[in-house]
């Protein structure tokens, strides 16, 4: 491992120093620039539309990446780039409503180490095994994932709370060698399958025990390192491979931007209101070890357990879903804390309104959202704001992440669309997944063949390159002959101070097709009514756009990410008695 590190320090060393060569060997990092495939005189500097080839290019500055035939696994990556030797600091804190308890970066390495030694000579993990994880977060998971992306194995962690169908389903997909779980949840994996028990005597021996010698293992850059299960919000969960080349590329944007933006007053501390096992959890625990920050995980994460995490570890910066900026936003609770260490808020999972945004600027003046979009598919990467001005771009997810390609297609005609223009986004770039494991129909509907990914969201770019979403394309009502986003109607709902959160879906309707539906969920005390609720979007929207259904309802299903859960609330209101409406 220390071979390793010292091998890659090497080659970033003689980068840095023969940059300007004009030679070039394999073991070489090399800058990668989406925009080398279109003459530079073609690409509008502001929106980074190409009118030769109708693509949108990055206009961040260029990736610097290994030369795709170094052996790197992205443990080995991570390792390479932190400081030698490595902070004394905490890279991990579990925070807990009654304690916490952490783990510097030179424990972290060690017990990677040696749990890495362990999978090997004693459950025979080998390369290229998938490993099922079925866990909460702990302070166990980060370290389980590192050990086993050092010894090429496949990570693949799942929500703890999975149904035995759903958990089966994944099974099937995967073919796992062994998981990983706790006592709680081992009940649900199936007896044919060898389980290691995460709270066991014998799992903590892995991370205690030397390391005994073992040959080195070679990882290729396009080998999986992980498959990570989609949402399922439109379909039945699909598990997508991601390589370590594509978690390189994440990684390398992000070590960018660091070094065009460094913090102040010493290192990062992020709080981690996302799971482990979701995309944006995964990806942002890697990159928090590689940019030396403190990772604050939670075992339980509720509002009051948030806000005393911040006033306790001095958190800077919160990676969260829109649902929580309103409760932050809306919330008397946060004013009994102390949040003044809080700089900023990464948000991602949905679109969030401008309203929401004014709204929590008022309360936090001094804290930036930073808006960013992603997918599964794409490592969780794809846009981001990055400096205060882009985050005042209200709306926006942002410009397009170093070394991407984007395209806007009209769905009907397949017309590539300029600035202005909605359509389906379509990316392209080291990040994008190879594919859908053991669905191979799934894989070509979704890549074409020159490597496009069609995300399936309506979307559009302005004059300056912002990227803004506007809905799933296969979320949208079908009301006559228009099409209504969901997206607009639940952030006007959401605005209006007597509603706490809503959400909208299509309903059947014998005369118009569809008609918009809205399941709201009232702010404590509220009695506000049907009608009041339809008089107030009505005055906001064209006539086709109006609610025309309200259901009351407690809460709003939704994913790990905050997303909706909306075939959940389809069924719902078409099961009796809410289908006789």
């Amino acid at each position: 491992m220390w071979e390793t590190r010292t091998h890659i320090l090497r080659l970033i060393t003689i980068t840095n120093k023969s940059s300007s060569s004009s030679s070039s060997s394999p073991h070489d990092y090399v800058s990668v620039s989406a925009a080398m495939a279109a003459p530079p005189s073609s690409i509008d500097p502001n929106s980074g539309f190409c009118n030769a080839n109708s693509i949108y290019y990055s206009l961040r500055p260029p990736l610097s990446l290994p030369s795709p035939s170094l052996p790197i696994s992205i443990f080995s990556y991570v390792h390479s780039v932190l400081p030698s030797p490595p902070p004394l600091y905490p890279a991990i804190i579990l925070s807990s409503s009654s304690s916490s308890s952490s783990s510097s970066f030179p424990l972290l390495l060690s017990q990677i180490s040696s749990l890495a030694a362990s999978l090997r000579s004693h459950l025979r993990i080998s390369k290229g095994d998938v490993v099922y994880i079925l866990a909460p977060t702990s302070l166990e998971i980060p370290i389980l994932y590192f050990a086993l992306l050092s010894i090429g194995a496949v990570v693949s962690p799942s929500n703890p709370l999975s149904s035995p169908d759903e958990i089966a389903h994944q099974l099937r997909l995967t073919n796992p060698s062994i998981a990983f779980t706790t006592a709680s949840f081992a009940s649900k994996l199936p007896h044919h399958l060898t389980v290691v028990l995460l709270d066991s005597p014998l799992f903590r021996s892995f991370l205690e025990r030397g390391s005994p010698s073992l040959p080195p293992i070679e990882t290729t850059q396009h080998d999986p390192a992980a498959i990570l299960y989609s949402s399922g919000t439109t379909g039945r969960v699909k598990g997508v491979v991601i390589t370590h080349r594509n978690l390189v590329a994440v990684i390398a944007g992000y070590l960018a931007s660091r070094e065009a933006n460094p913090l102040e007053n010493g290192p990062g501390v992020t709080l981690f209101t996302i799971p482990l096992f979701h995309v944006f959890g995964f990806f942002m625990i890697i990159r928090s070890i590689a940019l030396g920050e403190t990772a604050v995980l939670m075992e339980k994460v509720d509002l009051p357990s948030i806000l005393r995490a911040v006033q306790a570890h001095r958190v800077r910066t919160i990676p969260v879903s829109p649902p929580l900026v309103l409760a932050l936003a809306k919330s008397d609770l946060v004013l009994k804390f102390d949040l003044s260490s809080l700089e900023g808020l990464g948000c991602g999972g949905a679109p969030l309104r401008r309203e929401l945004a004014e709204l929590f600027s008022a309360r936090f003046p001094s804290v930036n959202i930073h808006q960013g979009y992603g997918l599964t598919e794409s490592c969780g990467s794809a846009a981001t704001q990055l400096d205060p001005e882009e985050c005042r771009v209200f709306g926006s997810t942002g410009k397009l992440s170093a070394g991407l390609e984007a395209m806007i297609v009209d769905p009907s005609t397949g017309e590539a669309l300029p600035p202005g223009r909605q359509g389906e986004l379509w990316l392209r770039g080291p990040n994008i997944m190879r594919g859908y494991i053991g669905d191979d129909e799934a894989t070509a509907a979704t890549l074409d063949s020159e490597g496009w990914l069609k995300t399936g969201d309506l979307c559009y770019f302005d004059q300056n390159g912002f990227l803004f979403i506007v809905d799933r394309l296969k979320e949208l009502i079908k009301y006559k002959a228009y099409q209504v986003p969901p997206a607009e109607l639940e952030q006007i709902l959401q605005s209006h101070p007597e509603i706490a959160d809503a959400a909208v879906i299509p309903y059947p309707d014998e005369e118009a097709g569809q008609i918009p539906l809205a399941f709201v969920v009232r702010q404590p005390g509220s009695s506000i009514t049907e009608n009041q609720i339809m008089d107030f979007v009505a005055k906001q929207v064209s006539p086709y756009k109006k609610i025309r259904r309200v259901v009351f309802i407690s809460s709003i299903p939704k994913s790990a990410a905050g997303k909706i859960l909306r075939r959940e609330l389809v069924n719902y209101a078409l099961s009796p008695p809410t289908s006789k409406l």
